[in-house]
């Protein structure tokens, strides 16, 4: 069981599970319990040969019903695959299946939001490198889709779709854009290559967009992704996370209100070699440091999302 305590000076929910400082880290290659078990090998959380995309209950979860969930999602069973290597078809197939997730949990009551993600290599902390994400079904609103609302508030209506507005008005710090999405570098990044992902039409989640709009959210991200491996023509690091609107607990996800539906990525590499470490000014005041202008990496990003195509 998970346990959580109030911070005060934070004004945030800590939330303790101890059960996962024993959790499976970078196990050897061929003990990967994200393979699919294969005949006369070693069992692992796949008891199937083959399979294209599973899904199913993380070993250590940081929450557990009645009080949230969290969850492992598979892309696929190449266990050196990735999110840019995916085939089209199985990206769009991924969409569905966060989609599918999104609103089974969200109509839960005891989840009040549904976060996707990935951790993407070591440099992020990831401790199995077979290509996945996580859920989690936080039982409260966590600090950061939080601030968002605030922002809605604070612009007198839907923040993103203002920021994005901006973006496409300003033209520089654009990556790539098709009907439906569109993929730039902040105005005000924090990471030196953070891109975010929006959508064009005001969609509060997944379960709003259509199905043309999921094949090029698929594809935005495929792209995106494509771009960071050419960068430094490495498998590039990030966190990728997925924003959308707050499920409510004991309201439908589909008639949930706030949130637009964006896909932010937060990539810790300032250069080739270098990390941006999160360091006093970052975790003692809350402010970021930035180490690059944003239209310069954005100009490095679309190059190389040129080279990665």
């Amino acid at each position: 069981m998970s346990e959580e305590r109030f911070n005060e000076l934070r004004g945030e929910q800590v939330v303790y599970a101890i059960h996962r400082q024993d959790r499976t880290f970078l196990p050897a290659r061929d003990h990967c319990p994200l393979d699919a078990t294969r005949p006369g090998g070693p069992e692992t959380e796949i008891p199937v040969p083959a399979f294209e995309i599973a899904v199913f209950d993380n070993r250590f979860p940081a929450f557990t019903a009645p009080h949230g969930a969290a969850e492992v999602v598979v892309y696929t069973d190449d266990h050196d695959g990735s999110l840019a290597t995916l085939a089209p078809a199985r990206a769009e197939a991924l969409m569905w299946v966060w989609r599918h997730r999104y609103l089974e949990l969200g109509a839960r009551k005891d989840v009040e939001y549904v976060f996707i993600f990935e951790n993407r290599g070591v440099e992020v902390g990831v401790t199995l490198h077979h290509p996945h994400g996580q859920i989690y079904g936080y039982p409260f609103l966590p600090p950061v889709p939080a601030l968002e609302l605030a922002a809605d508030a604070r612009l007198g209506g839907c923040a993103p779709c203002a920021l994005l507005a901006e973006e496409l008005s300003a033209g520089g710090r654009l990556l790539h854009q098709n009907d439906g999405v569109v993929a730039y570098v902040p105005f005000a990044a924090r990471w030196g290559y953070e891109v975010h992902v929006t959508m064009r039409e005001h969609r509060a989640s997944l379960a709003a967009c259509s199905a043309e709009e999921l094949r090029l959210l698929a594809e935005a991200l495929q792209t995106v992704v494509r771009g960071f491996d050419a960068l430094f023509e490495r498998p590039f690091p990030y966190v990728m996370a997925v924003h959308q609107a707050p499920t409510g607990g004991d309201r439908s996800p589909s008639a949930a209100g706030g949130g637009h539906l964006h896909v932010e990525f937060y990539p810790p590499l300032r250069t080739a070699e270098k990390l941006k470490y999160l360091a006093g000014s970052e975790q003692g005041a809350g402010t970021f440091i930035g180490d690059m202008l944003p239209e310069e990496s954005a100009a490095e990003l679309r190059e190389a999302i040129a080279r990665g195509a």
